[in-house]
């Protein structure tokens, strides 16, 4: 789902481009888990007008590694909004809910996190 939404964004060239890039790629189980949550089909989330929106909000325009995550931190998104990234008992979390489910994914122009959850910038909504 998350490649079909950076397609439909406009978005592949620009995220393959030079970086580094800290890509949190919600997992297709997050996706789903959004759509019922929202009443929504993937086409219904692929037309909306904050697409892009929501998916440059869960890359960052640094490389960070999950071992980079000691305590809380608050990087500027290339969306443009803040969003937390915080090492809590162990496990890494990302804005308000969601969890790292498989860290340090190598990519040729960065890093990419597997989230369990689709992050949405403040003030964005589905449905």
């Amino acid at each position: 789902i998350l490649v079909a939404a950076v397609t439909k964004a406009g978005l592949a060239e620009t995220l393959s481009g030079a970086g580094p890039f800290t890509v949190f790629a919600p997992t297709n189980a997050a996706f789903e888990a959004t759509l019922k949550d929202a009443g929504l089909t993937q086409d219904q989330l692929l037309a909306s007008p904050d697409l892009a929106k929501i998916l440059t909000y869960h890359v960052l325009p640094s490389k960070v590694m999950a071992a980079d995550i000691t305590g809380t931190l608050n990087p500027a998104t290339v969306e443009g909004q803040t969003l937390e990234v915080a090492l809590d008992g162990g496990t890494v979390t990302v804005g308000p809910k969601a969890k790292v489910a498989q860290a340090d994914v190598a990519a040729s122009n960065g890093v990419i996190h597997a989230i369990d959850a689709v992050l949405l910038p403040p003030g964005v909504t589905l449905g």
